[in-house]
């Protein structure tokens, strides 16, 4: 008899090792499966939400009349930063003293072309947007710079006057 036709006894840990050899494959197998599943439900389910959001955007958020200031604290040219309870910042700028709600704008705080904050230069009669040098006028429509090349107005808000005092009319919710 030679050395080739010998078999050699197998100890029980080597016998468990080649018998778990094709279990462990197939778990292996199976449980890339499950990866992959989850991977591709996870990508399409995101898809989903996005379009959805996209096809239904969601309707307005409440609106709230709030309190600003007193008429007589904001003299001609002047500003006053605004924080809105759903995290808009606005300035309110006082451009005439007739008497009436007229006499103020509120217009969004932020630049709609990259986001810097824009400030009120009443000497120049704009509103400034130091980033990239846009410029809008009193009214908030823009006159130079990337926001006019692109169209982008600052958003404005309503106000209103009641004895005396400077209310806004903002959302009260942050928005989604």
């Amino acid at each position: 008899m030679n050395d080739a036709d010998r078999q050699v006894p197998l100890n029980s840990a080597d016998a468990n090792a080649l018998g778990d050899q094709p279990n462990r494959r197939s778990f292996m197998s199976v449980l890339s499966s499950i990866a992959m599943a989850l991977g591709l439900t996870t990508g399409y389910g995101a898809f989903a939400a996005f379009a959805a959001r996209f096809l239904f955007p969601s309707k307005g958020s409440e609106t709230s009349q709030m309190f600003v200031t007193t008429v007589s604290s904001v003299d001609l040219g002047q500003t006053v930063a605004y924080q809105a309870p759903g995290g808009q910042s606005i300035t309110v700028a006082r451009l005439r003293e007739n008497g009436d709600a007229d006499d103020f704008v509120a217009l969004s705080g932020i630049c709609p072309h990259l986001g810097c904050q824009v400030h009120w230069e009443p000497h120049k009669d704009r509103f400034f947007c130091p980033c990239h040098n846009g410029a809008f006028n009193p009214e908030g429509a823009p006159t130079e710079g990337p926001p006019k090349d692109a169209g982008q107005s600052l958003s404005r808000y309503p106000l209103s006057i009641e004895n005396g005092m400077l209310f806004i009319e903002v959302p009260t919710a942050l928005p989604v």
